[in-house]
């Protein structure tokens, strides 16, 4: 989580750099990782899935954790106040990476059954594996004379196969000299600094069966807005 994901949300979170060039890019990372405020146990729920301590090399008792879930803030101007949700974990419902910008609804009903709710809100779906897609989600008028909406996903997916075994561009780009998706020093020190409270002190794990979500308390972490988007 604090390798992977924490880089998906910096390019997300990130500020126009100046340029393409990978040291303009890496600064705006940087940034990113010195706002976030750093993680406290509310923010954080650990899983273990049911029969992991039955795995072999696995002792018997063991805290370690195989699924979390966990809430960010980003203290900028632009991202105040917005929460980001990420989760990860094995033996899971299904094996896939995404991401969901979740839109504010806005002030005004536009249908006539638009109900201020957070399940209503429009979304970016961008699925980055395994078959990369881009989706937007909006409510649109229904068939007949009354405004009543529905919500419609938009999709676009990449029918291109890709048969580059993972790694295989970072190799390359290493051997080229290009560092742009390489993490420098100072946002790794950055990003390390908002996830080591609680890798001192967090809450124990709590267990969740193989092919679920993970353990119920995640639902709790993401209800107040709205709850979790899983991939389809």
């Amino acid at each position: 989580m604090e390798n992977h994901l924490f880089q998906v949300v910096a390019l997300l979170a990130m500020d126009a750099p100046a340029s393409i060039a990978a040291e303009d890019q890496r600064s705006e990372k940087v940034k990113v990782f010195r706002w976030m405020r750093p993680l406290t146990r509310d923010d954080v729920v650990r899983g273990q899935f049911i029969g992991y301590q039955s795995e072999a090399g696995v002792a018997v008792g063991t805290d370690v954790e195989t699924y979390c879930a966990a809430r960010i803030h980003i203290d900028s101007w632009r991202w105040d106040g917005v929460p980001w949700y990420l989760r990860a974990g094995k033996c899971m419902a299904t094996t896939a990476t995404e991401v969901v910008v979740e839109f504010k609804p806005p002030a005004q009903r536009l249908f006539n059954d638009s109900a201020r709710t957070a399940r209503q809100a429009n979304y970016l779906r961008l699925r980055l594996e395994p078959s990369p897609a881009i989706a937007f989600a909006a409510r649109v008028k229904g068939g007949g004379e009354g405004l009543i909406g529905e919500q419609r996903e938009f999709c676009l997916t990449d029918e291109q196969l890709n048969d580059e075994a993972p790694y295989i561009q970072l190799l390359g780009d290493a051997m080229r000299g290009d560092n742009t998706l390489f993490t420098g020093e100072a946002a790794v020190e950055a990003a390390w600094t908002a996830v080591d409270p609680v890798l001192k002190r967090h809450p124990s794990a709590l267990t969740y069966k193989r092919g679920s979500w993970g353990p119920k308390a995640a639902d709790l972490l993401v209800k107040p807005t709205g709850g979790w988007r899983s991939p389809g």
